[in-house]
């Protein structure tokens, strides 16, 4: 089953989380979607795939939110697009 979610959340350190961390994970769990910071400090992801990598993917964000400082994550369902099998960044 494939499942969409898009997960929110402030970032105390930034310095290359998203392509050094974020990035690799996806690809590493075969996580497909998009990851942008929006303003300084929150960064919004849609992560999606099958169930079992996207919460794995989620698992690994919680994990090292206190590395990160990661505070007020939130998770919703998404209406998932085709992003063909491909995580981006955008910066």
């Amino acid at each position: 089953m494939k499942l969409c979610i898009k997960i929110t959340f402030f970032i105390g350190v930034q310095k290359e989380f998203l392509r050094s961390y974020v990035l690799k994970q996806a690809e590493k769990l075969g996580v497909e979607g998009v990851a942008q910071r929006i303003e300084d400090n929150k960064v919004v992801i849609i992560a999606c795939g099958k169930k079992g990598m996207v919460d794995d993917f989620v698992d690994i964000i919680h994990k090292v939110s206190a590395k990160y400082k990661i505070d007020n994550i939130e998770l919703q369902p998404f209406m998932g697009k085709d992003y063909r099998g491909v995580f981006r960044v955008i910066e």
